[in-house]
């Protein structure tokens, strides 16, 4: 039986990852980097694995409750563990995806700071496992929970010209939404932007646009693609039914 290394043994087998790039800020988040010119036209999400070649710009992205991506069997665990099976079944679920948005590990508000900081680190590592092992771009994700949160959620992206928001459960909530402007207007301050990537269900892209105002004034490009729930909505509105963004 091959004896196990001392990385094995402490469970730090992500450091084949982050020991390929380099971390930064007070809490040594891993640097990412993504610079695309390419304009993704259809996001699935992770278990709509039919639609993961929808077209040739779609993208995967994790726009679902945690539990969905991130259980015991989630590819962080298989990253952390090596579970090298686990692994394989992941490389070849994603095989031949181009591109990824980061996945969304949840920030809530009133979590220990502690538990935020880590998401914003798996996130990070599973974002380079991505590029690393299936050879896709990965777009950073922008996830907060708190105002306080802003300073982190940027480390390590300084070299990132696109980036995505999700925009679910933040159009009908009074406070979500202001927390989101607030998160749009610190983002586009502190990154040289020339794209965002959007994740929106509502059928109606002027409210988006509305929403993405001051990004747009500074000459940031706003591409909001198409994707299931997106499409759904519009054909309940053609059938008088309610669209929630």
């Amino acid at each position: 039986m091959r004896r196990k290394s001392i990385k094995e043994l402490l469970n730090l087998n992500f450091v084949d990852y982050t020991n390929q790039t380099y971390y930064l800020g007070k809490y040594d988040l891993p640097y990412v980097k993504c610079n695309i010119s390419e304009d993704l036209d259809y996001l699935a999400l992770f278990s709509e694995v039919k639609d993961y070649h929808k077209t040739d710009k779609t993208g995967v992205c994790f726009y679902q409750y945690d539990n969905v991506f991130d259980g015991i069997c989630g590819l962080f665990n298989a990253i952390y563990y090596n579970d090298v099976s686990l692994l394989e079944f992941y490389k070849e679920r994603f095989k031949g995806v181009n591109y990824f948005i980061t996945p969304d590990y949840s920030q809530v508000g009133d979590a220990p700071v502690v538990e935020c900081l880590y998401r914003y680190f798996k996130s990070r590592v599973v974002s380079l496992w991505l590029t690393l092992e299936v050879d896709a771009v990965v777009i950073p994700n922008i996830t907060y929970g708190r105002r306080e949160s802003f300073s982190d959620m940027l480390v390590g992206m300084d070299d990132c010209n696109v980036v995505a928001f999700s925009l679910k459960g933040s159009m009908q909530d009074v406070e979500q939404k202001m927390l989101l402007l607030e998160a749009i207007k610190y983002t586009v301050d502190h990154l040289k932007l020339k794209s965002i990537v959007v994740y929106s269900v509502s059928t109606n892209n002027d409210k988006v646009y509305e929403l993405f105002a001051y990004a747009i004034k500074k000459g940031i490009k706003i591409i909001i693609p198409e994707n299931s729930l997106k499409s759904r909505n519009g054909i309940k509105k053609l059938d008088g039914g309610e669209v929630n963004g």
